[in-house]
């Protein structure tokens, strides 16, 4: 049997900066790894208790799943995973023994699962993103509660359909959006919703995704290839979108127009002398993106977190099987002699009803890893944000200056505290909302979701096609 952790292991202690990282305290591996900062300056408020414990079931045993489902370690007493599917036999034994999964509820295909009689409230869905759409479908057609990891699914088609058999069914149906839960994003739309800086004229966004974490995700990992997975503006910015479309309140987006390539990690790229194995590489310490130094590097200082863990992902931690595993799969490849082909950079530029205005920056090749970046224009002030805040507002009338902390959670567990404790408020608001069948507190849902995922399949339209795309009324 896996070895359990406790609640106490997993709450953050923001007294304590040398807390280890939420990935060390809880085995933890997300997407982008960004730890919440125990120094952060924010408010604090005691969560609202629900008794009522929901059962999950979870789709997918990976990084995002098992993340995910470690909110029942921490808060047993509100959510229990009961079942898991997964075609890994590692990842789904992992989870059987560490929630302690009856046998007859560990599954090495979703299907199986799905042709049961229902057996948890929920199911969590986590699956490879060309294979959300089935499991979704048929798990909301059983009657089971949602939560959907980004993106909802890689085509329009599908995500209407997702939507479609949630609401005839009267499913609730959350989206992993998690910016949308995080305490700066909502403190900036209660800003703007009060008037104080006017009208929004203008919204000015940017995710520097880390030149590393670029190299790691979108060129020698899962999120690389379109055929495989889809573009990069769905699968790791379709986040920023939603914000923009969030931050926007009702205003519809009446033409796009996007640009962007894949560039640098080309064929034509390769320096000379280089390997196809960084390992074997002559060049390899005049490289920024040496798997060396992405992986091997960290390990040997006894870091096996994420984005190590993911190489890892036969539960090895240690530097031979590490070094071996880079030696003979993907992490260990050139990235100029990848398969990628999912843009790098990329800009996305949207009007709104009523002529508002906004601009998106995605970047792969910046020195911050997901440190987001928001300016709101007004007529009466300007509104800036970066990372988790505070969030700055400039009174044009008084002309003055005011910070304003946004709340955090009362504690974070440390295992949920990725994406700047994103990760911690989604899971909150799912089990809540499913406690107290309450769709209200879903922020992404099926409606909202829909039509932030819609924009961004028009905006890589444009992008493709080379012209501005006019939206439907």
């Amino acid at each position: 049997m896996g070895t359990k952790l406790s609640r106490t292991t997993c709450l953050s202690q923001s007294s304590a900066p040398e807390s280890p990282s939420p990935q060390k305290a809880c085995g933890a591996q997300s997407e982008s790894g960004s730890p919440l900062n125990p120094s952060d300056q924010m408010e604090t408020e005691k969560p609202v208790v629900t008794y009522r414990q929901i059962t999950v079931l979870i789709i997918g045993a990976g990084s995002r799943g098992k993340n995910n489902c470690s909110y029942a370690l921490c808060f047993p007493d509100r959510m229990k995973v009961i079942g898991v599917a997964d075609p890994h036999a590692f990842a789904r034994k992992r989870l059987q023994e560490v929630h302690d999964i009856d046998k007859n509820n560990v599954f090495d295909d979703w299907k199986e699962a799905a042709e049961r009689e229902k057996f948890a409230d929920a199911v969590i869905i986590a699956t490879p993103d060309r294979l959300h759409k089935e499991p979704a479908v048929a798990f909301a057609k059983k009657g089971y509660h949602i939560l959907l990891e980004k993106p909802m699914a890689v085509t329009p088609e599908d995500c209407k359909e997702i939507v479609s058999v949630c609401q005839a069914n009267n499913i609730i149906l959350a989206v992993g959006h998690v910016y949308r839960y995080h305490p700066v994003s909502t403190k900036i739309k209660e800003l703007l919703d009060s008037g104080i800086i006017g009208d929004i004229c203008h919204i000015q966004h940017m995710e520097p995704v880390g030149f590393w974490h670029f190299a790691h995700s979108y060129v020698r990992g899962n999120w690389r290839n379109e055929a495989e997975s889809s573009f990069t503006l769905l699968t790791k910015s379709c986040h920023d979108i939603d914000l923009i479309h969030f931050w926007m309140g009702g205003k519809r987006c009446v033409k796009v127009s996007s640009f962007g390539n894949c560039s640098h990690f080309t064929k034509e790229h390769k320096p000379e002398g280089a390997a196809s194995c960084c390992l074997d590489c002559a060049v390899e310490e005049s490289c920024p993106y040496s798997a060396k130094k992405i992986y091997l590097d960290r390990a040997k200082k006894g870091y096996f977190s994420w984005p190590v863990s993911v190489v890892c992902s036969n539960g090895e931690h240690d530097i031979e099987s590490l070094t071996e595993t880079l030696r003979h799969g993907p992490y260990g490849r050139c990235v100029y002699d990848c398969d990628n082909d999912v843009a790098s950079h990329q800009v996305v530029n949207m009007e709104f009803e009523g002529g508002t205005t906004a601009a998106f920056t995605l970047m792969g090749f910046s020195y911050k890893t997901g440190v987001r970046k928001t300016t709101i224009y007004g007529t009466k002030g300007e509104l800036f944000c970066e990372g988790s805040g505070p969030v700055v507002v400039h009174d044009f009338l008084q002309q003055t200056e005011t910070k304003f902390p946004p709340k955090k959670a009362f504690c974070i567990p440390l295992c949920l505290s990725a994406h700047s404790g994103g990760d911690y408020y989604l899971m909150e608001s799912f089990v809540s909302a499913v406690a107290e069948n309450n769709p209200s507190l879903i922020k992404t849902g099926p409606e909202e979701t829909l039509r932030s995922h819609l924009l961004v399949f028009e905006a890589e339209r444009s992008r493709k096609e080379n012209q501005v795309v006019y939206l439907d009324t």
